[in-house]
This record gives structure tokens, C-alpha cells and sequence, in this order.
């Protein structure tokens, strides 16, 4: 008596345009084509009950967040994680995890040496889903079949037949429920479907979707996904990957309490403050630390790399790892490890609404320009992005390592489906030459690197910049300035070394007798200043009579021609124009920046004031130095990677296109 065939079996549609759904036969067996109320009464209840699904764009929200995300990213980068602890780690990760019902059953298989995959069990659901919206009339026939066709193309890429793919599924939804379903058994529909002759699964998967059917579907898929703004959706979804959820396309009414947390982290974290405007987000644009990154990146491919010591000190050991992956990743655009925080900045920034929309929006398709120039696919990017991040994790968050590997292995993530078309070249901040890059380097360690121009701040941050400039330089206005920065590069504190004090040198007893009659009466600060410089020509502290110390009025130079830019005491042309100043004296006095570091220190050791905190000071300018010259940490500054004012190029060429202009060495 022969077998009886699953009735729904028999009436599987056959037209090319519904081949796709026979994916569905697993969970919802698809008998009717096209969809309609009549195939599946219920379907809209359904969805507002099993999925909160209310409408076309809350499916849609979800579909997309199925194909891109779901929730496999979580147990992929979690048992990523796992594979990596020992025992002890192991033991504590459960304990924290003890409220996860998918915790001890994700420990268990990595324990049982189980394929680590359960992506079907998002993207049978997907299909499941596009379908409910079809009959209940939520999406139209022809953009749910483009979701099944996706589904089956996503499938097609990670399994090889049907029988993997429903080993996956059960994983899945072991994982979903908390219970591990494998020893169950399939169910009689479950092996009908592997075994049955009628099956719609009798044909091999990789042979439902022709080539038209997939092409047609990957247009829509990234049709639906080609604005600016999903890729902003990409790069900060790594950090934050709830961002998925936004990929509808849908205008978000964030909660009160969301938009005063992302303001407060703007305003703790960045220093930005609405009063700012959308125009104070240029500032996180930092091109120049890219090119810092990839200059000693290519220069540690070819066996170059600044010395773990100097004539200040040696650099701290725990940075030898990090340089030495530099030789590995010299192919890698930096750009991205820049870029990303750029992006993560700019989601916090629209969340916080506090800024024009329009604005920031404008922002993320020059990001989006600037990053398909560097990369030209998703795959070399997220490749630089891997190999940056394991060479220089964010200290102050956790690693991305097993976020970002998972978007490279994941077929459905959104990366995979952006819109890859650079449009008219943009940055979303100036791209400084490199030579005032150069130039700005020149202030060293006096403040934290400048690895950008700077941009007339808000009146907030202006007060801040104008109380420091009064405190340390008696400067009130732009006009008072302008004039001590002449002065200090006409002659500057070194004039006052070489007429007041240089004289000493070369008459000891006079010295000393200057020095006695000093010290043998009461000497207020101007008198104790003095004193104080002339014991220390008398010791020749730091090499003071040796030295040139220019340096410290050619930092100082910068230091303020920075802070005149930023209080918007200088235009940018002269602004410039002080930055090929101090380039050209630095190239006059010094030939390297070990000399220009000696100077500089020998400077500010000379014409400290009286102060108890002299050798903490001193210290710690000494250790700022040595991170500079060695490049210790990596971003300390930016000495290692740059030719000093006036030398000709010794660095090697990048082996990319991300340098900065007038860089001699750019490969095209």
C-alpha cells in the first residue's frame, strides 16, 4: 500500500517566481500562490501576537533585522567568546549569565565540539514572516517574494543541504527556548520533508533560486537599504548592535530618558554641547591620525621602527606588542579605526536631537563618501577595521574584535548590503596638509596631540581656552596675541637666555658673586626667579648653556596659534600662515626631532617659575617626550611618523591612497 503523501505536499505552487517558498515548509507550508487572506486568515493577528507586528513598517523593520542580525550575532559573538576563556573564565561567564536561558546550552555545545551555527533559524522565520505579510496584506506579492528569495539566498551561502540547514534551525530554537532539542528527534513532518520524494525539499536547496530570481531580490534587498543613512547604521551598530532594529527606515520617537543619556555622553565624553551646532562634529574628523597610523605602519613592513628609548628615558615595555603588529596590517587603510568612533559620535549625536537633523545627515554621506574611497567593498573594510582594532583596542571600552569578525563571516550582515558607490568626493572635516600637520606637531607634548585643524570652539569652550590664555599670558585680545606671537618668534624667552644670562658663561666668578648677593638677602619674585636661573646656568641643568631653546618659544608659538584659532582671534589664512613660521624657524635651529626634544626640554626646565611640583613636572614632561619619540603608545603624538621641518623624506610610501596632501611619498 503505498505511503500517504503530506497533503500540503501536493499542492506545492510551482511557478518559478514561488519556488523560494518551499524554505517555508518547515514552520508554514505554503499551498496557495499568490498569498492572500484566504491562504492564511489569521496572519495579521499572528503577527501582532507572536511579533508585535502592527504594520508594513514594523515587518519590515523586522525582516531586515532578521537577514542582517537576529538572534544569532548575539550567540555567534558570544560562543566566539567562550572559545577563547579558560576554565575559571569560563565558570564565571555562566555565573553571570545564569538568568540567559541560551547560556549553559551555548556552553554545552562548544563543549561537545557542536557547529557553532544556528543562522537558520533567523532567516526560516524571515520567510515565514514575509509570507504573513503577503496574505495579510502588509507587504505587496512581489516585495515578499524578493524576502524569500533572500532568505533562500542567505541559506544557500552558509549550508549545503537540506539536512545542515535543519540541523541549524533545531540549534536555533534549542538556543531560543533554553532546551536542547537535538535528542528529540525530527517530528514525521520534519523527516517527510528530508526523505518524501514529493517534498518540496526534494530538490536541492542550491537549485531554487535561479540567477534572475537572486539578482532581482539583491537589487530590492539593497535598494531598501541604500540611504546614507544605514551606513551609519553599519558602523555604529558594531558598538551598539540594537541599532539593527532601525534599519525600516521609520523616524524613531526616542524616550526622554535615551535622548538625556546619549546628551550627557556628548557633553561628559566629546565636551559638545548643543550650543555647538551640528558644525562642531568636524572636529572628530581626524584624517591625520590615519595618516600617522599608516606611515609607521608602512614603515614597520619594511623593518623600520622608531627606538623604544631616548635620551629622556625608556618607553614602557607594555607597548612593544602594539608596535610590532604594525608590520602586519601595513595594507590596511587606518581610516576606519578614525572613522568608526566618527560614526559612533554622529548616532549619539542624532539621538540626542539636539542638533540639526539635515546637518548631521550630511555628515554621514561624506563618512559614507570618504569610506568607499579607501575601501572598495565591505570585506577590506571590515578586514582594516579587524586588524586595527587587535592592534589598538579602545582601551576605555570593551574589545570589537568578535563584533567585527562576525560581520566579516555573517552573509546577511548589513554591511554585505550597503550601497558601495563613493558619489562625489567628500570629508566630513578638513583633510590638513602636510606640512601644517608638521607644523601643529611642533607644540608636542605641551597639550595633547593636534591630530586635526582647529575650528573656532562655542562661546563655552571659548571661555575655558581664553581664561588659560590670560592666566599663563596676560592676553586678552586678539590684537595682544597676534603681537606675542611675533615676538616670540622674532626673539622669545631665548633672547632673554642669551642677553641676561648666556654672559655668565663665560665669566664664573661674576656668576657666583651675582649668585651670593642674591642669596644673602630677601629676594621677592622677581629676584627669586632670577636667582633661580642663574643657579641653573651655574649647573648647566638640562644642558641650558648648551641647548638651543628655541624649541620652547616655537611650541609655545603653536600652542597659542592653536588656541587663537579656536577662540577665532586668527583666520584660518593666518593661522596658516603662523604655521609656516614656526615650520621655517624649527628648520633653521634644528635637524631632527630628538634635537628640537632636547631643546624644548632644556626650555622649559630653564624658564619654570618657582614651584614646588619642579621635578614631578619635569618627570612627566620627560616621559611625554619619550612617548612622542618612540611612539609609545602609538598615539601619543606624532613625531615618529613625520619629517622634521626641512629634512627630505625618509619614511617608505603607504602601500594605499590614505595620506595627506603634499605627502611626497603618495602612491596613486
Amino acid at each position: 500500500m503505498p505511503r500517504k503523501m503530506n497533503p500540503a505536499f501536493q499542492h506545492w505552487p510551482q511557478a518559478s517566481a514561488a519556488r523560494c517558498w518551499r524554505v517555508c515548509a518547515l514552520l508554514r507550508p505554503v499551498t496557495e500562490y499568490p498569498g492572500s487572506r484566504n491562504a492564511w486568515p489569521d496572519a495579521a493577528e499572528w503577527l501582532h501576537k507572536a511579533w508585535d507586528i502592527k504594520d508594513h513598517d514594523s515587518l519590515m523593520t523586522t525582516l531586515l533585522w532578521l537577514s542582517a542580525q537576529g538572534e544569532r550575532q548575539r550567540w555567534d559573538v558570544e560562543a566566539g567568546l567562550l572559545k577563547t576563556l579558560n576554565d575559571a573564565e569560563h565558570a564565571a561567564w555562566l555565573d553571570e549569565h545564569q538568568e540567559a536561558p541560551h547560556a549553559r546550552l551555548l556552553s554545552t555545545y562548544i563543549a561537545q565540539q557542536e557547529p557553532l551555527d544556528w543562522a537558520a533559524w533567523d532567516w526560516l522565520r524571515m520567510a515565514e514572516l514575509a509570507w504573513a505579510g503577503a496574505c495579510c496584506g502588509y507587504l505587496t506579492q512581489q516585495d515578499a517574494d524578493h524576502v524569500a528569495a533572500h532568505s533562500v539566498d542567505l541559506l544557500c551561502q552558509r549550508y549545503a543541504d537540506w539536512t545542515e540547514l535543519l540541523s541549524a534551525f533545531v540549534r536555533g530554537l534549542s538556543l531560543f527556548e533554553g532546551e536542547d532539542r537535538r535528542d528529540v528527534g525530527c517530528s514525521a513532518n520534519e523527516q517527510e520533508l528530508l526523505v518524501s520524494p514529493h517534498s518540496p525539499w526534494a530538490e536541492p536547496l542550491q537549485s531554487l533560486l535561479n540567477s534572475e530570481v537572486r539578482d532581482a531580490s539583491r537589487k530590492t534587498l539593497r535598494r531598501w537599504r541604500e540611504s546614507a543613512y544605514h551606513w551609519l547604521l553599519a558602523l555604529a551598530g558594531v558598538r551598539e548592535p540594537e541599532l539593527m532594529l532601525r534599519q525600516g527606515g521609520v523616524a524613531l520617537m526616542l524616550p526622554e530618558a535615551r535622548r538625556m543619556e546619549v546628551a550627557h555622553f556628548l557633553q561628559d565624553t566629546l565636551g559638545l554641547h548643543a550650543d555647538e551646532g551640528a558644525g562642531a562634529m568636524a572636529r572628530y574628523w581626524l584624517p591625520a591620525q590615519a595618516h600617522h597610523l599608516n606611515q609607521l605602519a608602512a614603515d614597520a613592513y619594511h623593518g623600520i621602527r622608531p627606538a623604544l628609548h631616548s635620551v629622556f628615558g625608556e618607553a614602557d615595555p607594555q607597548w612593544q606588542e602594539q608596535r610590532d603588529a604594525l608590520k602586519l596590517i601595513s595594507r590596511h587603510s587606518a581610516t576606519i579605526h578614525m572613522a568608526e568612533k566618527f560614526a559612533f559620535y554622529l548616532h549619539m549625536a542624532l539621538d540626542s536631537q539636539l542638533f540639526d537633523q539635515d546637518a548631521l545627515l550630511d555628515y554621514v554621506v561624506a563618512l559614507k563618501s570618504s569610506l568607499c574611497r579607501f575601501y572598495p567593498d565591505a570585506h577590506s573594510l571590515l578586514r582594516a577595521w579587524l586588524a586595527w582594532e587587535q592592534c589598538l583596542p579602545d582601551t576605555d571600552s570593551q574589545s570589537l574584535v568578535h563584533e567585527i569578525a562576525w560581520h566579516l563571516d555573517d552573509p546577511g550582515s548589513l554591511f554585505n548590503w550597503l550601497d558601495w558607490q563613493a558619489g562625489t568626493w567628500r570629508e566630513p572635516g578638513v583633510r590638513p596638509a602636510l606640512s601644517h600637520f608638521t607644523a601643529m606637531a611642533l607644540a608636542g607634548p605641551l597639550n595633547s596631540a593636534a591630530w586635526g585643524e582647529p575650528y573656532p570652539e562655542s562661546e563655552r569652550e571659548q571661555r575655558e581656552i581664553l581664561a588659560w590664555v590670560e592666566n599663563h599670558y596676560q592676553l586678552q585680545n586678539a590684537a595682544e596675541l597676534k603681537e606675542f606671537i611675533r615676538f616670540m618668534l622674532d626673539s622669545g624667552d631665548r633672547q632673554d637666555y642669551q642677553v641676561n644670562y648666556a654672559p655668565y658663561t663665560l665669566n664664573p666668578g661674576r656668576l657666583d658673586a651675582e649668585i651670593a648677593i642674591l642669596e644673602s638677602g630677601q629676594c621677592g619674585p622677581e629676584e627669586l626667579q632670577h636667582l633661580l636661573r642663574l643657579q641653573r646656568v651655574r649647573d648647566d641643568e638640562d644642558g641650558c648653556n648648551k641647548m638651543d631653546m628655541t624649541a620652547w618659544d616655537i611650541a609655545q608659538v603653536v600652542d597659542l596659534a592653536i588656541a587663537g584659532r579656536q577662540l577665532d582671534w586668527l583666520t584660518l589664512a593666518e593661522f596658516h600662515h603662523l604655521l609656516d613660521q614656526a615650520y621655517g624657524l624649527a628648520s633653521q635651529h634644528y635637524s631632527s626631532w630628538q634635537t628640537y626634544a632636547e631643546g624644548l626640554y632644556a626650555g622649559f626646565s630653564f624658564f619654570m617659575g618657582d614651584t614646588p611640583e619642579r621635578d614631578s613636572f619635569l618627570a612627566g614632561l620627560r616621559q611625554a617626550l619619550t612617548a612622542w619619540l618612540c611612539a609609545a603608545p602609538l598615539l601619543a603624538g606624532p613625531w615618529a611618523s613625520l619629517d622634521f621641518p626641512g629634512n627630505k623624506p625618509r619614511h617608505f610610501a603607504p602601500l594605499h591612497i590614505d595620506t595627506l596632501p603634499g605627502d611626497q611619498r603618495t602612491l596613486h
